[in-house]
């Protein structure tokens, strides 16, 4: 067949006149035909997911009435563009009562349509050729990927167990530095669930201002924390306000994932910036979602729901792994353990060995039908998330169980 001219005109940010030839399947993709291919094999044996990285639960009955109602009034069914007062007023409230930040809803709260679309879109505010993108490895690289679109490069730093998963702000080397506009962040981290402490923010922002550079936090998982430990925001800190945004999200603390709304909140010239970028990228999200939002945001409770549940579940898999060898410790916040991956497994007098974390992922799948992530950006890990499935506490257990005995009987390297 012969080769359309629409081959030669894609842009080379995706892959120019390549596109689409090449067959490299990246990491997600792997895992899902993995599992499709376990699940083919062992009819009989059901596949625990442990790496689905999104709540478990249904947004609650009262929220999506409101949806629902917000839907039927015809004021609501025009475009939202920079988002509705009711939503900015809400968020403005809820940084107050769950962090004590105070916050303008006009000039540094602005609604995003998921942290993902605002990941997307802030590179096009500051991004020049050239410019340098500081990153956390591992980490969501969203941000990094549309830096490079615009030209811009991505210096990764490394997060390591030594360091509690933070970055070594000092090993940048002072070229890359002097090209820096943007520093990245995540806490609490996704995939190693380490959380940030206010000494770090104190630190980081002080940096910051030092070396003229943009701090853009997100903390999806932020306020989903363990053993009655309070939220922590990057903006709690003094003069973060000079220098930061940060990210949050209705999609892991309500169990309103697919409703995709969320809200940036800091610097007001960041935000008006994010403002201008915006109505040329979206006309805002569906007004009865932001309504319904605002409600879920006045009821803490479900947070704290929510949270109860993800550290019953983490402290039950804790248990059953460090039991097999594993050294997982226990995060502060979120849905997240991460581990160090195991060199082998010994079962019957026969040893599979394991050079890479994803080896480790996908012999876990095929033998056992239990799905976790594998990342290998900063040495072998594997990360689980207690987002699986269950009705019931008496069904977290069961699975807890399941897991065990699936596990049992091999003897783990590290």
């Amino acid at each position: 067949m012969k080769q359309s001219f629409i081959q030669n005109l894609f842009a080379e940010r995706i892959g120019g006149s390549n596109y689409g030839k090449n067959d490299t399947l990246y990491k997600f993709e792997k895992i899902k035909r993995a599992k499709l291919a376990a699940v083919k094999n062992s009819p009989n044996l059901t596949l625990i997911d442990l790496g689905i990285g999104e709540p478990d639960s249904h947004a609650e009955p009262q929220i999506i009435d409101t949806l629902y109602q917000e839907a039927l009034k015809p004021l609501n069914r025009g475009y939202a563009d920079n988002g509705c007062q009711e939503f900015k007023d809400a968020v403005a409230l809820f940084m107050f009562k769950t962090f004590g930040v105070s916050l303008n809803p006009e000039s540094q709260i602005i609604h995003s349509i998921g942290s993902k679309a605002a990941l997307s879109s802030l590179p096009a505010s500051f991004i020049n050729p050239g410019d340098v993108v500081l990153m956390t490895s591992p980490g969501y690289p969203v941000f990094g990927t549309h830096a490079r679109y615009y030209g811009g490069e991505v210096y990764n730093l490394p997060l390591i167990e030594s360091n509690s998963y933070l970055p070594d702000l000092e090993s940048i080397p002072s070229h890359i530095l002097k090209k820096a506009k943007i520093l990245v962040l995540n806490y609490p981290n996704n995939p190693t669930g380490a959380s940030a402490n206010s000494q770090f923010y104190i630190d980081v922002i002080a940096w910051a201002k030092a070396n003229n550079i943009i701090i853009v936090q997100d903390a999806a998982y932020a306020p989903l924390t363990f053993e009655g430990s309070p939220p922590l925001s990057i903006l709690q800190t003094p003069g973060a306000m000079d220098v930061a945004v940060e990210l949050h999200s209705i999609s892991k603390s309500f169990n309103m994932t697919g409703w995709r709304l969320g809200w940036v909140c800091g610097n007001p010239l960041i935000i008006k910036a994010y403002g201008d970028i915006k109505d040329n990228t979206d006309s805002g999200q569906f007004l009865p979602i932001q309504k319904a939002a605002a409600k879920a945001l006045a009821q803490p409770e479900i947070i704290h729901k929510t949270a109860a549940k993800y550290e019953r579940r983490m402290d039950l898999l804790i248990g059953v792994l460090n039991k097999l060898g594993f050294n997982a410790t226990k995060p502060n916040a979120g849905f997240f353990l991460y581990c160090k991956s195991p060199k082998s497994a010994t079962k019957d007098s026969v040893t599979t060995s394991f050079n890479t974390a994803e080896e480790f992922s996908h012999w876990l799948i095929h033998n056992t039908l239990i799905s976790t992530v594998p990342w290998d950006d900063s040495g072998p890990h594997v990360r689980f998330s207690v987002t699986f499935q269950a009705k019931d506490q008496n069904e977290e257990k069961a699975i807890i169980n399941e897991i065990a005995d699936r596990l049992i009987g091999y003897e783990f390297e590290f």
